[in-house]
């Protein structure tokens, strides 16, 4: 497989999705790979673009046959990732994003040792409750148990790679590219899309001046 795999993570609230949405536009050839979940749909959300919403006992039929890269379950949730999608776009050479929880990170870890791992974290824990009361989407109580678990979440940044603070959206935005590009220019990478070009100017032909 010579396809890069990113995984970004955050605490819920730190606005890792719009980030990666802003990724995607920005660069080329990096496929997110849409994860499958049991929560209910939201509006405006789409089946098959923002998640493949799967009922329950599916789902777990499919964590059985071994289907998911990495599953987790998260605020009474399952959220999970497609063994096949992601190694079919991997074989084709195409770098694929996991938008995931520190959870499934680290479930991909273990499968995909040389995955690049990111973590986002939030300036200030003020922010995070202002991002998540903003949404307008969860109850006071959810909102509190969101925040009563950021804590834990974010102590999982030890884990990952690269830590990026989202406290100015452009700069974060502009590390996080950074980390993609700097990835796809390491010696593995470039040897292997470029290995034509690099074996014509290295063994250059006997008739070639």
């Amino acid at each position: 497989m010579s396809g890069l795999l990113f995984v970004v993570s955050a605490a819920s609230g730190t606005g890792k999705t719009s980030l990666v949405k802003a990724l995607l536009e920005r660069v080329s050839n990096l496929h997110v790979s849409v994860s499958h979940t049991t929560r209910g749909q939201r509006p405006g959300e789409l089946d098959g673009v923002h998640y493949h919403f799967t009922e329950r006992g599916l789902f777990l039929s499919q964590v059985e046959e071994g289907g998911f890269i990495e599953f987790a379950e998260v605020f009474g949730n399952f959220y999970g990732t497609s063994q096949s999608t992601v190694k079919e776009q991997l074989s084709k050479g195409h770098d694929v994003l996991l938008e995931i929880d520190w959870q499934g990170a680290g479930q991909v870890r273990k499968l995909f040792p040389d995955s690049r791992q990111i973590f986002i974290l939030p300036p200030t824990q003020f922010d995070l409750r202002q991002r998540l009361s903003n949404r307008g989407t969860d109850s006071v109580d959810v909102i509190e148990h969101r925040l009563g678990c950021a804590v834990e979440d974010m102590q999982q940044y030890v884990n990952f790679d690269y830590i990026i603070i989202n406290d100015d959206f452009n700069k974060a935005l502009h590390d996080l590219e950074s980390v993609v590009n700097a990835n796809r220019l390491t010696l593995k990478q470039q040897a292997i899309r470029h290995e034509s070009l690099i074996q014509k100017l290295i063994h250059p032909d006997t008739d070639q001046t």
